[in-house]
């Protein structure tokens, strides 16, 4: 609320009716800038469930999938050897077709990151979308 002081005899000081909105506008830029920065955080572009390392195991299906990279990069299924080209049909056998059955995968440490994208790619462009990836339980960090 401001007042106008005039140059008149005029003891009575006039009000202005004028809203300030500079705070106003800076709220709105900074709410902005935090939704900008935050956004892109909430969004998961590929669905994997990747349990913590110390948490309970969860409790294993009556027969697993597991499909393996050993450290020359070959595929086995379960116990079976097999080949990314034939992996789609060697899923589709073991599973019985059921492309919602969860396929654990488990891979050497010696295996490089684009080996496991690949083998992950396969296994969705096979359908199987439900991957867990199996590792070494370790004992909680103090």
């Amino acid at each position: 609320m401001g007042a106008r002081l005039g140059s008149g005899g005029d003891d009575d000081l006039a009000e202005t009716h004028e809203i300030n909105v500079t705070p106003f506008i800076d709220v709105v830029l900074v709410l902005l800038i935090i939704f900008m920065v935050a956004a892109p955080l909430a969004t998961v572009d590929v669905p994997v469930d990747l349990p913590a390392s110390t948490a309970m195991p969860t409790p294993r299906p009556d027969k697993p999938l597991f499909l393996s990279i050993q450290a020359d990069k070959s595929l086995s299924l379960g116990e079976v050897k097999t080949t990314r080209e034939g992996l789609a049909a060697a899923l589709d056998a073991a599973s019985g077709g059921d492309k919602t059955a969860r396929v654990f995968l488990r891979a050497d440490k010696s295996v490089d990151y684009g080996a496991l994208t690949e083998v992950m790619n396969s296994l969705r462009g096979a359908g199987y979308l439900k991957v867990g990836l199996v590792g070494l339980e370790a004992a909680p960090s103090p």
